[in-house]
């Protein structure tokens, strides 16, 4: 089985684009904190997952989520590999979100945080830079679409 689920923070605004035949589409980041501290540093460690959208789940995304929104994320891992303009063979690792949720303190009339999150976290007041890092940006997402699963790419 593959099931992947992450809870983070998004690392920046989604930008719905659309496939040549006009199926919607998002690729966004997410900032995942590990649990336990890194002995060496006193400071959590954060890692960084690629994840793409699909249709009625891209629009949700471009039209209630932005950087710094927590939610919660299911998804399955998908493996490309490719061959860069370079002749470099490559590999890149995504995750597609099958549902997404959210997962913070939900925003006042006057945009501040408020409240307790749904996980027990501190009160959060009126910030609207949430400390969320920003990812490495030397492994870019590819400009084209993510490829649609068809009879003739599945290995099974």
């Amino acid at each position: 089985m593959n099931k992947v689920f992450l809870s983070g923070n998004l690392t920046r605004d989604p930008e719905i684009k659309r496939t040549p035949n006009g199926k919607a589409y998002t690729r966004i980041g997410i900032a995942v904190q590990r649990r336990f501290k890194n002995p060496n540093t006193g400071q959590y460690d954060v890692d960084f997952f690629n994840l793409v959208a699909w249709e009625r789940t891209a629009e949700f995304i471009g039209r209630y989520l932005r950087k710094g929104s927590r939610v919660l994320v299911e998804g399955n891992l998908r493996i490309d590999n490719y061959e860069g303009k370079d002749g470099i063979k490559r590999s890149n690792a995504e995750i597609w979100i099958d549902n997404i949720e959210f997962a913070g303190a939900k925003r006042t009339d006057d945009g501040q945080r408020g409240g307790r999150d749904n996980y027990g976290g501190g009160y959060q007041s009126g910030n609207d830079d949430l400390g969320v890092p920003v990812p490495d940006d030397s492994v870019p997402f590819m400009d084209d679409p993510p490829q649609q699963p068809t009879d003739d790419n599945v290995p099974f």
